[in-house]
């Protein structure tokens, strides 16, 4: 689940902020339980408890079924990303392009793979050959196992200009048939041929659905990604505002026409779970692949 410093995540915020409903998340965490086992261990009458499930299931943090006569709670979330706002800065010119994810250059891919558009797949899902269809650019998500994806950015900077910083936003996750929660995937990024850094998606997350992913959509597969923002500076490159690895700008090769962005699941990666891309109409950031060229 993602959260950000907006209205919109404020409900759970609430339903977190409860020493009671975090007994019954670390209850859950072990074992799906009826109202009457999570009364008995959490030490509270059974109509305290439903009241507390009903919150955290109005947050979307746990979910019901039904086992006979029995309601049965689950957690359904495994992980909360929380994203603050992201401090730019603001003496600097920018040129701003967004590239949308089905609009590749390149790619070496190997199934399960796939791309989906506003209302339907895009070819034959597992299939590698509908990567090349020209109808790809209309794909608002994009998946692949093994190999890479590869964009070509255009590079507004004129004769005068000096690059200072390089920042590229994306949302990403693993890819599993289906889904999986907890699916580890290295996603490694290069820009012009610079391996730039890893990082390692924690999951396919399918717990709840994306904001923007269309209801054509199955709710067992891939429904929102995490929102990743590397920055590369003159002094090192940063993930998410955190130091990343020593790329710097100096690094890059930034007078060519163009900047040459991928994405791949190297063949020695570690976490070997595939990549998967969401665009605008997709995810939970209604975003293509965004480059920001901040220069003075």
């Amino acid at each position: 689940m993602d959260l950000d410093i907006s209205r919109d995540s404020l409900e759970v915020y609430k339903a977190l902020a409860s020493q009671v409903r975090i007994d019954i998340i670390q209850a859950l965490s072990e074992k799906r339980m009826s109202v009457q086992e999570l009364a008995k261990k959490i030490d509270l009458s059974p109509a305290i408890i439903l009241m507390h499930l009903n919150k955290l299931a109005d947050a979307g943090v746990i979910g019901f079924e039904r086992q006979g006569h029995k309601k049965i709670s689950y957690l359904k979330v495994d992980n909360i990303n929380i994203h603050f706002p992201k401090t730019i800065y603001p003496a600097f010119a920018v040129y701003d392009t967004q590239v949308p994810v089905g609009q590749f250059t390149d790619y070496s891919v190997t199934p399960s793979c796939g791309l989906a558009g506003k209302n339907d797949y895009i070819g034959k899902v597992d299939n590698p050959t509908y990567f090349m269809s020209p109808e790809r650019i209309k794909g608002g998500m994009i998946w692949w196992n093994n190999g890479f994806v590869e964009y070509q950015f255009p590079n507004y900077l004129e004769g005068k200009d000096k690059l200072e910083m390089l920042d590229l936003s994306m949302e990403l996750g693993s890819e599993f048939p289906f889904s999986n929660n907890v699916w580890p995937s290295d996603i490694t990024f290069s820009i012009n041929g610079t391996e730039i850094g890893t990082w390692t998606s924690p999951g396919d997350f399918s717990d709840i659905r994306g904001k923007y992913t269309p209801a054509w959509v199955p709710d067992n597969v891939n429904q929102y990604g995490q929102l990743k923002i590397v920055r590369i500076t003159n002094h090192g490159s940063y993930l998410d505002g955190q130091p990343f690895t020593d790329v710097s700008i100096d690094d890059l090769d930034w007078r060519q026409p163009t900047f040459t962005v991928r994405f791949a699941i190297k063949p020695d990666a570690k976490h070997n779970g595939g990549c998967t891309i969401f665009g605008h109409g997709f995810g939970n950031y209604d975003q293509d692949i965004q480059m920001k060229l901040f220069h003075s």
